[in-house]
């Protein structure tokens, strides 16, 4: 098989998972987010320690925490992904899952931002016109909502945050994975006892809902390697566009499938956040050419 087509095959499978995850979370209910979270986290770590014990990596990545450095940005991730985490679960139980594709919708144009603000890089006459148009979508939403959609802006910010502070680390997303979740994992193993000893936890309580617990290691940390192997394959232009599958799947179980309330003003918030995405994955594609003619 081609490399393209295999990269394809893993991206699509993987943002293909995380639009699923709606489905998921629910499944683990009568448990709180913050159980679930802390699962998700416990179990997450003993799978990446296994695999990257078979496959001799775990020396390395445990070396890290030599770099003091680098612990401390590790850190620093661990918990922004754990903020991420407990706000996607909430909203995914609790009725805002549409909410939350809007947060992943927007997070392309909040990276934009960090890159401008932050990192000082320039935007491009495209890139500027997809966030000025996606403002009034996020505004037309404030006003729907009576409020500013703090679950979206909230998954948007944390996200964005986590990927800077990843980008100047240079880690295998499945060692840093492992230590962000090794370096959470006394405080919400610490949870998971304390609650367990209060006879208010979920696990062991029944045997299909103690395996979705166990099981949650694996479902956060499988489309991870696929989307690992999808990078090493596919045009960075092929991986932006790639990702807005994730935000759709989610919007369409939001709205379908939970019959979210969705008036008229909603969605046209919505359809203006499409229109600054579509504008910004013309731009994408259209730097990505320049690139490879510049390059030829």
């Amino acid at each position: 098989m081609k490399k393209q087509k295999l990269g394809l095959i893993y991206g699509v499978s993987a943002y293909v998972l995380w639009g699923l995850f709606p489905l998921y979370w629910p499944l683990l209910k009568p448990a709180t987010s913050l159980e679930i979270v802390s699962h998700r986290a416990v179990w997450t770590l003993v799978f990446c320690i296994i695999v990257l014990a078979i496959t001799h990596a775990l020396k390395s990545a445990l070396a890290t925490f030599k770099q003091p450095k680098v612990a401390i940005k590790l850190f620093l991730a661990s918990i922004l992904v754990s903020i991420n985490w407990l706000i996607y679960i909430w909203a995914t139980n609790n009725g805002h899952v549409v909410e939350a594709s809007l947060g992943y919708y927007i997070n392309p144009l909040i990276i934009i931002g960090f890159g401008v603000f932050l990192l000082k890089e320039k935007m491009r006459q495209l890139q500027w016109m997809a966030v000025s148009i996606a403002t009034i979508g996020v505004l037309i939403l404030t006003i729907d909502y009576g409020r500013l959609p703090w679950v979206a802006l909230g998954l948007a910010l944390s996200w964005g945050s986590y990927g800077l502070v990843k980008k100047h680390l240079g880690l295998g997303a499945l060692e840093g994975l492992a230590i962000e979740t090794m370096i959470a994992f006394i405080p919400y193993c610490g949870y998971l006892l304390f609650i367990g000893s209060k006879d208010q936890g979920q696990f062991g309580h029944g045997f299909g809902l103690t395996a979705l617990l166990i099981s949650a290691g694996a479902v956060t940390a499988i489309p991870l390697l696929l989307f690992n192997g999808a990078t090493t394959r596919l045009p960075y232009s092929t991986i932006g566009l790639l990702q807005y599958i994730t935000p759709t799947l989610t919007f369409i179980i939001g709205v379908w499938v939970n019959h979210e309330v969705m008036p008229t003003a909603r969605w046209i918030g919505f359809l203006t956040i499409w229109v600054a995405l579509i504008t910004l994955a013309i731009d994408l594609v259209r730097s990505s050419r320049a690139v490879d003619n510049s390059v030829a």
